[in-house]
């Protein structure tokens, strides 16, 4: 549908901020592509336009990540940032650990979060600017120069030497005309909820699901939840917003609207099916939680037969383990693969369909790894970096790499990498990889 158009009048915009780089979101991703550049030595600016950073780990709700060992917990595979924070939240007794897990390693508080994530902004010295939402690039003489943003105080212009994109959806490299894609059933969102009175015991809500959900508009999903450290709340997700493009602004806002209806939904089934459990709603996210968007064309596209195989490449930056997994748009529950070829699909309150996707091996891979190449967006500009969900992968090996603690790894390598190539006045795209790889395990980073 073609829109009518106005002409807007031509306006002189003030240069708020400048520096030697400019995140664009305030996810953790963001925040560590940030705290790790500005900690050698780079002046940077991160630009959240949410009230507080930590993305979907704080805003959505998310509190738990995963492992940071390989799949049979033999070998540390995640350092980094990611390590780094779960130990400062330890001091404040907000984490949980769950050793050998394939589901999580960390659950957490994620307010504690929160504050955890200004302290380390403020340490290092970086400059936040939240509540302030990115409009369009600014380019001058075929060079990407600027941001300009939007905030409390009106229009201004952020200028940078070098730029990354944490939005999430890319919306920096879309508004560049970067190519991106869709792949073919991007994930679902879901809105997690906080809620108080969930028994420690004896309670499923599997079951409920399947046998009533249909009554109360519940597409068939798959539920689970974690403990809030400290607290008595509980965590749900399992709210499935099916054929909603959160990169499109009319589909989010619906997104977020049919999400809560569906928290209330879940509820109401409970206290009709399940009158002894007592359940109270005390906290819901400040954005839906956001599995898959659109995804931006880079160097290499990552596939799901390179993740599967545990495939290694020159220029990883990140590695990781957890299991390939599939939520549907089209059919209820989720699969999960491994890479020791076995394969179970789950539906709600059944039992789990258990097989293989290829036949047993003698060995097999332990984990995967990310390539720099996948963060190098397919654009003429030389100063443009992105990390977080939207790299270039396909939707078998986006199932494994989007959780936290690899995207969170992306962030460090794009923070590393965009200081490299000013110190080194280079392209993000010529730059020596063997160069970051060393510069990142010098910082924390697990380099393999």
């Amino acid at each position: 549908m073609t829109l009518p158009t106005v002409i807007e009048e031509a306006r002189s915009i003030p240069i708020i901020d400048e520096a030697d780089l400019c995140v664009l979101g305030g996810s953790c991703t963001g925040v560590f592509a940030a705290v790790r550049a500005a900690r050698l030595g780079a002046r940077v600016v991160v630009v959240e336009r949410m009230g507080s950073f930590g993305g979907v780990a704080t805003l959505s709700l998310v509190n738990v990540w995963h492992s940071p060992q390989d799949e049979v917990f033999e070998r540390t595979i995640i350092g980094g940032l990611t390590v780094e924070v779960m130990e400062r939240l330890k001091r404040r007794h907000a984490v949980k650990e769950t050793l050998r897990s394939p589901h999580w390693r960390w659950s957490f508080n994620p307010f504690e979060l929160q504050i955890e994530l200004d302290e380390l902004i403020q340490e290092n010295r970086v400059r936040p600017w939240l509540h302030t939402a990115f409009a369009a690039p600014w380019v001058k003489d075929g060079q990407l120069g600027g941001v300009f943003v939007e905030n409390k105080s009106g229009r201004g212009l952020i200028k940078a030497r070098q730029f990354i994109d944490a939005t999430g959806d890319g919306d920096l490299c879309f508004r560049l005309g970067v190519p991106t894609f869709y792949n073919g059933r991007f994930q679902p969102a879901t809105t997690c909820a906080l809620l108080e009175g969930w028994p420690t015991q004896g309670f499923d809500i599997q079951p409920l699901i399947r046998d009533h959900g249909r009554a109360f508009g519940l597409p068939p999903g798959f539920q689970w939840g974690a403990h809030v450290p400290g607290t008595q709340a509980f965590m749900l997700a399992g709210t499935r917003v099916q054929q909603a493009d959160c990169s499109q602004a009319e589909q989010f806002t619906a997104a977020e609207i049919e999400g809560r209806r569906q928290v209330r939904a879940t509820l109401d089934l409970v206290r009709k099916h399940a009158p002894q459990v007592s359940l109270n709603l005390i906290g819901l996210p400040a954005r839906i939680g956001i599995r898959e968007s659109r995804h931006v064309r880079s160097g290499y596209n990552l596939t799901g037969d390179d993740v599967l195989h545990g495939r290694r490449f020159p220029d990883a930056i990140a590695n990781g383990s957890y299991r390939v997994d599939i939520h549907y748009q089209d059919k209820p529950g989720l699969t999960f693969r491994y890479l020791d070829g076995r394969e179970s699909y789950i539906t709600p309150g059944n039992p789990a369909e258990e097989g293989r996707w290829r036949p047993v091996t003698a060995e097999n891979p332990t984990f995967y790894q990310i390539p720099y190449r996948s963060m190098v967006p397919d654009a003429p500009y030389p100063n443009l970096l992105m990390a977080g969900r939207m790299i270039d992968a396909d939707e078998a090996a986006h199932g494994a790499i989007r959780v936290m603690v690899n995207m969170n790894q992306t962030g460090e390598a794009a923070g590393v990498a965009a200081v490299l190539a000013l110190d080194g006045k280079t392209s993000v795209a010529e730059l020596n990889t063997e160069l970051l790889r060393g510069k990142l395990a010098e910082g924390g980073s697990v380099i393999i």
